[in-house]
């Protein structure tokens, strides 16, 4: 009786989850590979320094990473198109994550990283701090997004 309730309460909670994670129709069930959900929910980009709610001193030093993304310098020359599946990262400070898609500003709260770079040591002032670290492909259009606080001290 216990194993038939419990695996009753197993399907059930199955097909709850099954019903949350569909798509709007058939078609877009169907045309996507199995596997590929899982692979694309494993991307991100993070910070690998500092942690969020740290104490830190300035100069910061600041390093990202990731997985599942191919980091790579933006190529020379008017670009106009990206290359699928390149991303480079961009830091913003004191901001929020730009929405997927949005276009990188190339002048402040946002420094980008072109040359496939992922760190730097940076002059912040005293106080506490907002740090977005975001994918952009070769065009600067916002991907994968992550935020951290710190407090700097003096």
């Amino acid at each position: 009786m216990v194993i038939r309730v419990v695996g009753a309460l197993i399907l059930t909670a199955s097909m709850a989850v099954v019903a949350a994670c569909g798509g709007s129709s058939p078609e877009s069930q169907s045309a996507a590979p199995a596997a590929a959900p899982a692979a694309a929910a494993a991307a991100r980009v993070f910070f690998m320094e500092p942690a969020s709610g740290a104490m830190v001193k300035s100069p910061v030093h600041i390093v990202f990473a990731n997985e599942q993304l191919t980091i790579s310098p933006v190529p020379p020359g008017e670009l106009k198109e990206a290359r699928p599946g390149m991303v480079h990262y961009h830091l913003g400070v004191d901001t929020d994550c730009l929405p997927a898609g949005q276009a990188i500003p190339k002048a402040a709260p946002w420094v980008h990283f072109g040359m496939g770079n992922n760190s730097i040591d940076m002059q912040l002032t005293p106080g506490a701090h907002k740090l977005a670290v975001q994918a952009g492909d070769d065009l600067h259009l916002s991907g994968l997004c992550e935020t951290i606080s710190v407090t700097v001290t003096e």
